[in-house]
């Protein structure tokens, strides 16, 4: 089995040769990180390291979504593949293991939405018209699904609209929190319910209280967006694994090219919370966006379109 890169960077410390190996990869990383030229000797050393780790566990390790201590372990997977992130964005793989070898948490999402259907209470009688509102109140029957929405919301909405007040940083790890410890039973329901007017659709846009962890007061270019996410080794990560399980097929029927909707809907979650957050673009719609722009991208317009067009026109998604 694929061991966790922590588990495996310290079997590879333990060994001298396979030190000496990492230490170089740590400074290439390193390097590509501060975006700092590397010239044609650092190059080939860079990649004669990766090259050198042959069967190590280290070149074949995960990480996992839910794990302690995530970002050390994709801190150790990109140290590793620092060479995957060479001139186009495109990150040739997902540093988390496949959604279907992690444990399946079981929730009890069913018994609390029965529990509550019997339950006859006025506030609830918008249930049957707003599944959004439903998926919130089953939400506050679990404690763990309550405190972490209480938490983010709580942090995101502190002087949300006005930037100088609202602490995205603390917001999006609020986020984070949220969709990585809850039950996917309850956040898929929350930030997928399917609405049929735009009261239902204004609550399904604000889930992520977007004032404050989607907008800014001016839309960024979308090549910053992505050089923010690329410095940020969890925004990174979910990237790579958005553009895994994400990746449109045109010819494919369900014009998916892993055929799973599933871990795409799992790694556009995993997108929340992050320097490239998206959301819905308005309270009638399905579509999907990045908060940026591609006006004054020059002669990197077409990448940039590419970036928006992964979310905006992304037929898996």
């Amino acid at each position: 089995p694929r061991s966790d890169c922590i588990a495996a960077q310290q079997l590879c410390l333990s060994d001298s040769t396979c030190n000496a190996t990492y230490r170089i990869l740590e400074n290439c990383a390193l390097a590509k990180t501060r975006f700092l030229p590397l010239d044609h000797d650092s190059r080939v050393r860079c990649l004669n390291a990766e090259l050198d780790l042959g069967n190590s566990s280290l070149l074949h390790c995960k990480c996992h979504r839910r794990m302690k201590r995530q970002e050390h372990c994709l801190r150790v997977f990109w140290t590793v593949h620092s060479s995957m992130t060479d001139g186009y964005f495109n990150l040739e793989t997902s540093p988390y293991e496949n959604p279907a070898n992690e444990e399946r948490w079981k929730t009890d999402y069913n018994k609390l939405a029965a529990l509550l259907s019997g339950k006859d209470c006025s506030q609830l009688a918008g249930d049957a018209t707003n599944p959004c509102l439903k998926a919130t109140h089953v939400c506050n029957l679990s404690k763990k699904c309550v405190r972490l929405r209480t938490d983010y919301a709580s942090i995101c909405t502190k002087g949300a609209g006005s930037e100088d007040m609202c602490d995205r940083r603390k917001c999006h790890r609020g986020l984070r929190n949220f969709f990585e410890k809850v039950p996917e039973d309850f956040t898929k329901r929350i930030l997928f319910c399917p609405c049929q007017d735009e009261l239902c659709g204004e609550r399904r846009r604000k889930t992520i209280v977007p004032d404050c962890s989607f907008q800014y007061n001016t839309k960024p270019n979308c090549l910053w967006l992505l050089d923010s996410c690329l410095e940020d080794h969890i925004c990174k990560s979910r990237l790579a694994d958005f553009q895994q399980n994400c990746q449109p097929a045109d010819m494919s029927p369900d014009g998916c090219s892993q055929h799973n909707h599933a871990a795409c809907l799992q790694a556009y979650m995993g997108m929340i919370g992050t320097p490239m957050t998206p959301n819905y673009i308005s309270n009638s719609s399905l579509e999907v966006s990045l908060w940026c722009t591609c006006e004054s991208s020059g002669n990197q317009k077409e990448k940039c379109d590419q970036i928006l067009g992964m979310f905006e026109s992304n037929k898996c998604l």
